[in-house]
């Protein structure tokens, strides 16, 4: 049961073979036993969980369902939750319980799947290796000495170690898919504004992107299917016809074109990541694709210009944390100033506090022009490459990360190097693009690699498509990491 697909679930819970309190009872034992060696939960709730599973069951025997009708689905602790703790990985918000639900908590409890847990991460999503929570580190079910990736590191972990049937992320500059390809799992992030932000805990506004984690292409579409959605309540989301990300999953590839550019098999990609990408394209030229040589010459801009802008907003949207209205305050102050200082200064873990300078500074009277609008300039320029590149390709592939999972506790002096673990996935995020990752092998001390895959703007089905065909010929997806019990 434990290594079904969404699908196989849900026929399971249809015709009764198993009940969804059973299943959610079965995660939630799983949770029990095993969260301690992999910290992929912030908050568990047993009683709203099983209360859930319960409606669900109803739903079931009434066969008003839905594909995800009982099914456990772990959310990302970004996402607002009525009732639950919700706490964005920091001390800020550690005792907060949200009012509301997010837009895309609402589409799943419409559809009837049980939240499981709220999933840990890095602080304020802040982070490339799930090390800055004030809950914690999480660790890589493959390998417990290294990072699952970050943020969204907690919903990677509990996907990779079966501790729920999918999870939700968030991805500002990779934040999907590279704790994806690092835990061996397949993540989404879908077009800016094809999944509401609404009730998303905002790190960088123009950037951050809901989407899915699951262990296939196929539990990916079914699950964006949930997710997508007009929503009026934020003004990005994007009124459009609703669609049916399964329904491309079958088709042949014949014809495909698939553009590699070069500046993502230059310096600094490790010598064994790129054999396992380049058998991945082997494996799509057998299946009718061919490839074309492309160039993405700014995209060696995209870590300068993504440290100016994300933490440009982040200094924005971190301000109303500032101990009056909801969240941490400090215990001892002597006046409003001294308490908004203290406040701040207790409550930010030390990443969340050196990006709310950088953008701070990057936005300040006499460095607007040098940093922001530079930046801004480039970003334009970035897309514009994709643009001249989807006129020769239909999808764009390529490395997910540099490396595999890198040790706890490896880049924790160096925050560049950290920031490097996302050079191939923020030019992405600064477009605006849809972007997945995949498993595609392993590297040499046995931890997942995960093959890239961007489409065009609104392309998600063709990307899926892409990918389940690519998981009908190898089985990297279903692989299970020897640490976990079960």
């Amino acid at each position: 049961m434990l290594n079904s697909s969404l699908q196989q679930l849900g026929a399971a819970l249809r015709s009764k073979k198993i009940s969804s309190v059973e299943l959610t009872q079965l995660y939630l034992d799983r949770i029990a036993t095993l969260n301690s060696k992999f910290n992929a939960y912030i908050t568990v709730n047993e009683e709203m969980s099983l209360a859930q599973a319960r409606a669900a069951d109803v739903k079931l025997v009434q066969s008003e369902t839905n594909a995800l009708t009982g099914i456990p689905i772990a959310q990302k602790d970004i996402f607002c939750a009525l009732g639950w703790r919700t706490t964005c990985g920091s001390k800020m918000l550690s005792d907060f319980i949200a009012p509301y639900d997010a837009h895309v908590i609402e589409q799943f409890n419409s559809a009837g799947a049980v939240n499981i847990g709220k999933t840990n991460m890095d602080e304020f999503a802040m982070g490339s290796s799930n090390e800055t929570s004030y809950f914690g580190t999480v660790k890589n079910p493959w390998n417990h000495k290294a990072v699952p990736g970050g943020s969204s590191g907690g919903s990677a972990a509990a996907v990779s170690a079966r501790l729920c049937a999918a999870a939700t992320g968030t991805d500002t500059g990779g934040s999907i898919r590279q704790p994806a390809a690092l835990c061996g799992i397949s993540g989404l992030k879908p077009t800016y504004g094809v999944v509401s932000r609404y009730g998303m805990i905002a790190f960088a506004s123009s950037l951050d992107q809901a989407g899915p984690m699951a262990h296939s292409a196929e539990d990916l579409a079914l699950m964006l299917n949930v997710m997508a959605g007009f929503d009026e309540r934020d003004s990005t989301s994007l009124q459009r016809e609703s669609e049916d990300y399964t329904r491309d999953l079958n088709k042949p590839l014949n014809g495909l074109r698939i553009g590699l550019p070069k500046e993502f098999f230059a310096a600094g990609l490790s010598a064994d990541v790129a054999p396992a990408i380049e058998a991945s394209i082997a494996e799509y030229k057998k299946l009718g694709a061919s490839v074309v040589d492309i160039s993405l010459p700014n995209s060696r801009l995209s870590i300068p210009v993504y440290y100016v802008l994300a933490p440009a907003e982040a200094s924005s949207n971190l301000s109303r944390y500032d101990g009056v209205r909801y969240g941490y305050r400090a215990s001892e102050y002597t006046n409003l100033a001294d308490m908004y200082e203290k406040s701040r200064a207790q409550g930010f873990g030390e990443e969340v506090k050196r990006r709310i300078m950088i953008g701070t500074y990057v936005l300040s009277h006499g460095y607007y022009d040098a940093y922001y609008l530079q930046a801004q300039k480039i970003r334009r320029l970035i897309a514009q490459d994709f643009d001249e590149a989807f006129k020769q390709c239909d999808v764009i592939m390529g490395p997910t990360t540099p490396t595999t999972a890198f040790n706890l506790g490896e880049k924790n002096d160096d925050p560049v190097q950290m920031y490097l673990s996302d050079i191939y996935t923020i030019a992405v995020n600064l477009a605006g693009l849809p972007g997945m990752s995949i498993p595609a092998g392993f590297g040499g001390n046995d931890l997942p690699i995960g093959l890239q895959i961007i489409g065009n703007y609104f392309d998600e089905a063709r990307m899926l498509n892409v990918a389940h065909q690519y998981q009908q010929v190898t089985d990297w997806h279903t692989r299970t990491p020897q640490h976990i019990e079960g």
